[in-house]
Formats: structure tokens, sequence, C-alpha cells
């Protein structure tokens, strides 16, 4: 058998045990990631509960210059909404729940509702003078064979971005 006949099974070989790999990767992911801020959840509350003082803290639009935001007709409570188109692609939330002194559900869909995702950004007092935030997101990439490779994939780059979100709110609260 030459080289090449052999290099070709081999590749063949490889994709075949990827893919039967992907078929048992979980296609679910859950990404959350928290930080304690010094202020009452009230005042934190005041930048993650109104849709336009997001660009005040959220990282999505610094990591792609292209995207365009655009709010709903209500930008706070319950029903606020926004959607964006960018080169990183194209997506949408809505406001599901939303407290004071708790903070806010809301639904994601990405890629007009193709993918879709439950997220919260929630409050928890840490006595008198401090609270901890917590981001998270929860969905299932939905695809055959390769959707736990997504799952993973959205997992490693989205982590980061939470991270990266509750440090500038952390700044932008505590400054």
């Amino acid at each position: 058998m030459s080289f090449l006949k052999r290099s070709f099974y081999s590749l063949i070989l490889i994709i075949l045990l990827l893919l039967a790999a992907g078929h048992f990767l979980p296609t679910q992911y859950t990404i959350a990631r928290s930080i304690v801020i010094s202020a009452h959840p009230e005042k934190i509350h005041a930048y993650v509960s109104d849709l336009k003082r997001w660009p005040e803290w959220e990282p999505w639009t610094e990591g792609d210059p292209t995207m365009v935001v655009t709010l709903g007709e209500k930008t706070q409570g319950i029903g606020a909404s926004q959607s964006w188109q960018g080169e990183s692609g194209n997506g949408r939330l809505i406001f599901t729940r939303e407290a004071e002194t708790v903070g806010i559900e809301y639904d994601l869909s990405f890629e007009q509702g193709q993918y879709r995702s439950k997220a919260s950004l929630t409050y928890q007092a840490l006595g008198q003078s401090s609270t901890q935030v917590e981001w998270r997101m929860s969905g299932d990439v939905e695809i055959p064979l390769i959707g736990g490779y997504f799952s993973l994939f959205f997992k490693y780059v989205t982590a980061p971005l939470f991270e990266e979100g509750l440090r500038q709110l952390k700044e932008k609260v505590e400054g």
C-alpha cells in the first residue's frame, strides 16, 4: 500500500473517530462566573437592569467593532429587549424576570433563533456593603455529531467574556 493511500485511510479514520466521539459529547452547556462588588444590589441593578447602560460594561461590542445594537421600545423591566448584528453573528435578548434585589433573567437567541439560551445576572448580598454578582448562561447546541464540539467551543469563548464583563461592571459600580 502506498504512503498516499495509507495517509488517506488514516485521515478518514481520524474523521470517523472525531465524529463518533462527538456523538458522546454533551450538547448542553452552562457557563457561570461571579465577582464580589463593594455595593448594594440596588446600585448594581441600575447598570444591569437598563439595556441603555449595558454598553458601559458589557464586553461583546469590544470584541466585534462591526456590531450594531438596536434597543427595543422598552429598555428596562420585563419585556425589555435588544437585537444586534455584526461580523460575529446576530441575535436578540429579552428580559423575562427582573427584581432590584435579585437581578435579571433573559432569553437569548442567536442566528435568527437557531440557537437559544437562558441567561441571568443575579445578586446575593454579602453583609452590609458587598454583593456577589453571578452571570450565568445555559443552553443546548442540538446539532447531531458536532453539537458537543460547539458546546465546548462556546464555553471556551464565552467564559472569558463573562469575566471581563463582570470586571468592567465592578469598575463602573465601584468607580
